[in-house]
């Protein structure tokens, strides 16, 4: 049986998205700057992929700019918000960022000579609101907290993080980084003060190389691209109008019921894990907590390395991840486990189970037994 749980790093494009884009490419081909009829076509398939963005996030579809994926979309609305400032400030971001993130907070900081500082996590991996709530001041500029965490899969308190900002630094931009929530858990940018979401095709069974910015109106954004001043002249280029068109597929025919399969099955995996190798450690917020995403499981079983356990599992045609993936080659220690104050020994065993909707109770149950068999060989090799 070949299982794929990696979904948080990347998922298998679904028969619709590969439909749109083969039609893109066969069909919708010309570039939606011309002025000829079939151009307008192209034109018009971009601006209904707005709506149906804009209308997930109850936003408004004229503020939807298209990216090449997440990071683009991170680093548009960070280093385009922050260079429309000229006095200094503060740029805060969260512990659990993502380094599409982090990493351009700390550029931000070097090119505009603003200061940027990490909000510290509790130990369940949520941001220290008490923390947060003391850094504030009218001096900071923008805050970048992230919807659902790529490694625990905590939900980040987005609502009080809004409430927090309102009453102390009421002229800071909130920037959410959704690449890991966006379709799987509701976010509306009506109901929440939020300046500027980040999300990304290939995270939702769409394609890879294609994003979004979606940003609220007022927020100052300086260019990153300079060109033919497409995009209301925020990002300059000829659109990827294939990309475009198959995130609009991903966007409309997501399972409405995803999310909540999704969460049965980490239920189902979880109980099973448990039942057999009691000692397994959940990171983050327990499984059935409301604010721990349905589709992400961190799980440790020391001292069992991650790294020999996947490939065991690799083995058996299970796919599972050590993390983000971003970073999982490189050999380090994960900054957010390390910022929610884990154990080296959870942190070497640490593994990210992260499910699709087309995941099914059948996986599972061979999962976890694979999962059992392992861990239970495995430990009788500690290290000394």
């Amino acid at each position: 049986m070949q299982v794929y749980l990696d979904n948080s790093a990347t998922t298998k494009p679904s028969e619709y998205v590969i439909d749109a884009m083969s039609q893109s490419m066969r069909e919708g081909y010309h570039n939606p700057s011309a002025l000829y009829s079939s151009a307008m076509y192209a034109e018009r398939d971009m601006v209904e992929a707005c709506r149906e963005i804009a209308k997930s996030l109850h936003a408004n579809e004229k503020n939807v700019i298209f990216t090449s994926g997440g990071t683009e979309s991170n680093n548009l609305a960070i280093m385009g918000h922050m260079q429309s400032h000229h006095e200094k400030g503060e740029i805060l971001y969260s512990a659990a960022e993502h380094p599409a993130v982090k990493n351009t907070c700390m550029e931000a900081e070097k090119r505009f000579g603003c200061a940027a500082k990490e909000i510290p996590l509790l130990p369940n991996g949520s941001i220290d609101l008490d923390a947060f709530e003391a850094m504030l001041s009218p001096i900071v500029q923008m805050i970048c907290v992230m919807q659902v965490s790529n490694e625990t899969g905590v939900i980040m308190p987005i609502d009080e993080v809004c409430k927090l900002r309102d009453r102390l630094a009421p002229k800071a931009a909130i920037h959410v980084d959704g690449v890991q929530g966006y379709a799987r858990e509701p976010f509306s940018m009506k109901q929440l003060s939020v300046q500027s979401y980040a999300l990304s095709g290939h995270k939702i069974n769409g394609p890879k190389g294609v994003g979004a910015l979606v940003f609220q109106n007022g927020l100052r954004i300086v260019p990153q691209l300079f060109g033919g001043g497409q995009q209301g002249n925020i990002r300059s280029g000829t659109e990827n109008t294939t990309g475009i068109a198959g995130l609009r597929a991903a966007v409309m025919h997501y399972p409405k019921d995803g999310a909540a399969h999704m969460r049965s099955l980490k239920v189902k995996l979880h109980e099973l894990l448990t039942a057999a190798l009691a000692e397994t450690t959940v990171i983050g917020l327990p499984v059935d907590d409301k604010n721990s995403a349905g589709h992400i499981l961190s799980v440790a079983f020391p001292p069992v390395r991650a790294e020999t356990l996947l490939h065991a599992l690799e083995g058996d045609g299970i796919c599972v991840g050590t993390g983000s993936a971003c970073s999982s080659k490189k050999g380090k220690r994960s900054v957010v486990l390390t910022a929610m104050k884990q154990s080296p020994e959870v942190m070497d065993s640490a593994i990210r189970i992260s499910f699709c909707p087309s995941n099914t109770q059948e996986e599972m149950i061979y999962t976890a037994d694979q999962i059992i068999k392992h861990v239970q060989m495995l430990r009788k090799f500690k290290r000394r």
